[in-house]
């Protein structure tokens, strides 16, 4: 997946936001919290999955436990050009979904996600 063809579909997700974080780490987030994070170049990528994708991606190998992050259940991927553009779309997806139903109600109702 092309970094620009990720920043589209994380960004057309409801409310989704991108900030440029830590220097270079272009940050998506929904409600002032972050749901997926690439480096300015779109080589990496990291992004919040289930308990389920977590164990699954990370023992497989097909991605490792993302620094600072696993233990909130984060994964990453070190190749974003290397992966299917509608997987990824799908785990965009799913990031925004688990980070959104965290939000207050008031939130959710203000980024039109209730």
């Amino acid at each position: 997946m092309s970094p620009e063809a990720f920043a589209a579909a994380a960004l057309a997700l409801p409310g989704a936001s991108c900030d440029l974080q830590w220097g270079a780490d272009l940050v998506y987030k929904v409600g002032g919290k972050m749901f997926a994070v690439t480096d300015s170049a779109g080589v990496s990528l990291s992004l919040k999955v289930s308990e389920i994708a977590f164990a699954v991606l990370t023992e497989s190998g097909r991605a490792r436990p993302a620094p600072y992050l696993a233990r909130a259940g984060w994964v990453r991927f070190d190749d974003l050009a290397a992966l299917d553009p509608d997987e990824v779309a799908d785990w965009l997806a799913t990031a925004h979904g688990l980070v959104a139903a965290k939000l207050t109600r008031a939130a959710r109702r203000e980024l039109g996600l209730a």
